[in-house]
């Protein structure tokens, strides 16, 4: 039986750069994919079958703090369900929002996380990524210069 990755995409450059890495990783994979409820683009650019779950955005443009702990709360229960259905032995993201609910989800349920930080982040960690140094099993940055503050990160160089 082969090994079943759940990877959460976000939109834009972060589900290329980590649809790039999936393309890398070949065949040898079961992959499922989460996507939020209202990203119409990120399916179309899937190359390896797989199931695709939708959750809530847990933030948006507005930031209104009271809303978006709630939705990330949603999200994190919707999170929950879609790992406990697909049963992944290892979660894969880059720095989409969604990435937290779903790897708390995951982490709760006793997954691997794997964590790559944006190529867009040469110095400083992005948001999602300082919640994920502390959360994910393994962590990747695709600058070196970013090993001094985050000793705990893997330089890999990078997915694209």
């Amino acid at each position: 039986m082969s090994k079943r990755l759940l990877v959460v995409l976000g939109e834009g450059g972060h589900s290329k750069e980590i649809l790039v890495l999936v393309d890398q990783l070949g065949d040898d994979l079961e992959y499922g994919y989460v996507l939020v409820a209202d990203d119409q683009v990120s399916e179309s650019k899937l190359r390896r079958p797989g199931p695709v779950f939708r959750v809530l955005r847990p933030r948006d443009k507005t930031h209104h703090l009271v809303w978006d702990v709630c939705k990330t709360l949603w999200s994190g229960l919707q999170s929950l369900f879609v790992v406990v259905r697909y049963r992944p032995d290892a979660v894969l993201t880059s720095g989409p929002s969604v990435a937290v609910p779903a790897c708390v989800a995951a982490r709760l349920l006793g997954r691997k996380v794997i964590f790559v930080e944006t190529g867009s982040r040469v110095t400083a960690l992005s948001m999602t990524g300082k919640i994920m140094y502390r959360l994910a099993n393994l962590f990747f940055v695709q600058w070196p210069e970013l090993l001094d503050d985050y000793p705990k990160a893997v330089y890999a160089g990078r997915t694209f």
